[in-house]
């Protein structure tokens, strides 16, 4: 009765949390365009051939799901992603118990998940919003390992294997990264294979056993493309083009990194003190211990990466929270502390954030008026407005950053340059773009943008979105629709 009430107070903290996001097209630039990719896919396009991302096919096939579900597809995936948000809070409540953390600890260990998911960038459908789940089940299920080799149960413990390393590859297909948290729940499951007495001709069979359900659905990915003639725009787009990717500037880098752990600082200390409180021997001990190898794991697909965007720390959250709940159970302070912290920045966050909503919707309609049956061509801007004004699409590179930034210069496969100069040349309709200034804009790109708009279009309308505006221009030679 006790555990139903604290995951439906779990549930209860989710919907407040990220309920009034419902709706708000532009949470994140990335979850766009997941859902315009989604959407294009269920129109029959091809991912990495007619849309060009470098996420794997099943993120995607999410997506298309929520984009065939309701409407738009906005409020169908946010809705999903709000229920992943508290599945995996209720799964880290879970796991909690699993490695001796009291209730009150196991409940706050919950709730400082899905704050600390609203802080890095994870308010809305963020791939680790949706991979987390499959990966913290897969987590609660390695923890009970120690309780099963004890107990000697050794079917119990193949079958657990099989089901986390089949988890793990289902949230490989949602981003790569998870293979390294995948990886040690498989080594873990052998591991105790072991201490559960298995011979060592078994515990090979089931490395062999895990090891291909793990790699099931990146091979039925693999496969699909390779039976259709598509290996090598496949292969290039999810492996070959990561590493062609530029670094970003070292001082940019440095503050992402100082910014997430400034964020986290109050769960990175109670997690220091629970290692140090934490079990000594025991099931429980070895438990701790499963738990603190995965969250080394997630750390280590954290820095793999290496562009230390907030939302790269999300697949943190789970193990980080789990182990830090020791702390929060027994001390008032720190659980105060940590709680009033992450709520104060939220509560600041959402007073002083400007609604940019409106802005986008408006900016989708007049995009739609005035478009007719060209292309309009978003350079810099949200690619909800493809979504939003059901307009098509003027390259297969639609993901802004793809053509206009320096760090994806020569990683996409292409001249971005000469593809920007290809879609102007086709004269769009209508262009969007934007007043930011950054330093990693792509010059030729850039260059070429400047000069077409400067000669051929005139500015119609003007929003703002976040601290810079929306900007959208019109062709000279077309009359201006006003939706209205």
């Amino acid at each position: 009765m006790k555990r139903a009430r604290d995951l439906l107070l779990l549930l209860l903290a989710a919907v407040a949390l990220r309920g009034w996001d419902i709706g708000n097209p532009v949470i994140h630039v990335d979850e766009q365009y997941y859902l315009l990719v989604g959407t294009r896919l269920l129109n029959g396009a091809v991912p990495y051939l007619d849309i060009w991302d470098r996420k794997p096919i099943g993120l995607f096939l999410l997506y298309a799901l929520f984009a065939a579900a309701l409407g738009k597809g906005i409020v169908a995936y946010q809705l999903a992603a709000l229920v992943a948000a508290w599945g995996t809070a209720a799964l880290v409540y879970l796991a909690a118990g699993r490695i001796g953390v009291r209730r009150r600890g196991a409940l706050a260990a919950g709730a400082v998940y899905l704050i600390a998911l609203m802080l890095l960038g994870g308010r809305g459908g963020q791939s680790p919003v949706f991979y987390n789940l499959p990966m913290a089940a897969a987590g609660w299920l390695t923890l009970g390992l120690p309780a099963l080799a004890a107990q000697g149960q050794r079917t119990r413990i193949l079958w657990n294997g099989a089901i986390a390393c089949l988890l793990a590859g289902i949230a490989i297909q949602m981003k790569y990264t998870p293979a390294i948290e995948g990886a040690l729940f498989g080594i873990a499951h052998l591991w105790f294979l072991r201490r559960a007495q298995a011979r060592w001709p078994a515990i090979a069979a089931a490395a062999l056993f895990w090891a291909l359900i793990g790699l099931l659905p990146s091979l039925a990915a693999l496969g699909w493309y390779w039976a259709h003639g598509w290996l090598q725009p496949f292969w290039f787009a999810n492996i070959t083009s990561i590493a062609l990717r530029a670094p970003y500037p070292p001082d940019q880098l440095a503050m992402r990194l100082l910014g997430i752990a400034a964020q986290l600082a109050p769960v990175i200390v109670s997690a220091a003190i629970a290692w140090r409180r934490r079990p000594r021997e025991g099931v429980r001990a070895s438990a701790n211990l499963l738990a603190w190898g995965w969250l080394a794991a997630a750390t280590a697909g954290f820095f793999a990466i290496g562009t230390f965007f907030d939302h790269y720390a999300l697949p943190l959250l789970a193990p980080l929270t789990l182990v830090a709940g020791r702390c929060w159970g027994r001390s008032t302070r720190a659980l105060v502390a940590t709680l009033g912290l992450g709520l104060t920045i939220l509560s600041v966050e959402a007073l002083t954030a400007h609604d940019d909503a409106p802005g986008a919707y408006r900016t989708a309609r007049i995009v739609a008026a005035n478009s007719g049956t060209g292309c309009p061509y978003v350079f810099i801007g949200d690619t909800i407005t493809y979504q939003l004004a059901d307009t098509c699409l003027p390259t297969p590179y639609a993901f802004p950053n793809l053509l206009a930034y320096t760090t994806e210069q020569g990683a996409t496969g292409i001249d971005e340059a000469a593809e920007v100069r290809r879609i102007l040349a086709s004269r769009p309709p209508v262009i969007v773009t934007s007043d930011r200034r950054m330093r990693i804009w792509n010059p030729g790109s850039l260059a070429a943008l400047k000069a077409t708009l400067t000669r051929d279009y005139r500015a119609v309308f003007r929003t703002r979105r976040a601290s810079w505006h929306t900007i959208v221009f019109l062709r000279r030679d077309l009359p201006y629709r006003d939706p209205r």
